[in-house]
């Protein structure tokens, strides 16, 4: 009796794909909520409703089935992506804004599931980071502590900004200081001395990128995603900020600060891993996710912006299909690629 051949792939459909994305991402939400309160919660109650509501609208407008692209768990995973990304105590009608962005414009306007060539949940990230700077900058200050009567207060604007945002992510709060200090600026002793950068990259931040590497090895191992995008962002990132810091300690932050703060774990395992946008080829994979990688860091460094990972995944985005073309394994039987 002969079984399946290795080279047979299981049946999974994306519902199923989906799902466990989600449950993945539970470990690293739990954790955010235990950092800013309950509105992360509320956030990702009101991505989910825009995105599946801008899901129907579009589907009934090309005439596609409701049923079996609402229940493919797709639109639900770009709404949570648009929620952990923006502020949690963003505005309601920013985070539908950038969620029906995504679903209309980055998804279905390119055609559908699995013809947009950019991450849905990143261009919405760049988009109203672009047109609401101010708004996309505002974040909860360490050690606030807000019910979520007042969180929700403030997602509806029924409370004053100013009398609950008052702080910056880490990220921002190290770019600025460097840039104020004109390269006498200690970053050691500024990571020692300032309560918002806790023991390694953010007070409280650590555990939630932890939960996203936690949630992304079971990823992994459920073979949902490969390990070659995640190993050669995180590679990429570890290498040119270990080699910086040694060069000038004083001026650039650790390896592991950079590891552990803003969007890495979460750009690497979850958003640079997308099959549509990204690269298919193994050798494609390392070399996408090294240049992420590397685009995150610079654009963190040098560029405009307090973390780069949306728009270092949009730019890899741009060179995914010619760096699947360029990396083709050779056809069997052939020595060189055809």
């Amino acid at each position: 009796m002969f079984a399946p051949a290795p080279f047979l792939l299981k049946d999974t459909s994306v519902s199923q794909v989906m799902t466990q994305v989600c449950v993945a991402l539970i470990p690293g939400i739990a954790a955010y909520a235990s950092l800013v309160g309950p509105a992360i919660l509320v956030q990702i109650v009101v991505a989910t409703f825009a995105a599946l509501a801008a899901e129907a609208v579009m589907l009934k407008i090309r005439g596609k089935p409701l049923l079996m692209f609402l229940t493919d768990g797709s639109a639900i995973v770009t709404g949570w992506l648009i929620a952990l990304t923006f502020p949690p105590l963003a505005p309601w009608w920013l985070v539908v804004t950038g969620t029906v962005f995504a679903i209309v414009v980055a998804k279905h306007l390119y055609g559908g599931l699995g013809q947009n060539p950019f991450n849905p949940a990143m261009v919405a990230f760049a988009v109203c980071i672009v047109a609401f700077p101010a708004l996309m900058s505002q974040w909860p200050s360490v050690g606030l502590k807000l019910g979520l009567v007042d969180q929700m207060n403030v997602i509806l604007g029924w409370m004053q900004r100013v009398d609950a945002l008052s702080g910056a992510t880490p990220l921002d709060a190290m770019k600025t200081a460097l840039k104020l200090g004109e390269g006498n600026v200690d970053v050691a002793s500024l990571l020692a001395n300032q309560d918002i950068y806790g023991n390694f990259a953010g007070r409280g931040w650590e555990w939630v990128s932890a939960g996203y590497l936690l949630g992304g090895l079971w990823l992994w191992h459920r073979k949902i995603i490969t390990w070659q995008v995640p190993a050669a962002f995180l590679g990429a990132l570890l290498l040119i900020s270990g080699v910086l810091w040694l060069y000038n300690p004083a001026q650039f932050a650790s390896p592991l600060f950079h590891l552990l703060s803003g969007g890495a774990m979460l750009g690497a395992f979850f958003i640079a891993t997308d099959p549509v946008s990204g690269c298919t080829t193994p050798r494609g994979k390392l070399i996408f996710g090294a240049g992420a990688g590397l685009l995150a860091y610079i654009i963190r460094v040098f560029g405009g912006y307090p973390d780069g990972v949306a728009f270092a995944v949009l730019l890899m985005n741009l060179c995914a299909p010619l760096i699947d073309y360029l990396s083709q394994p050779a056809i069997f039987g052939m020595k060189d690629k055809a």
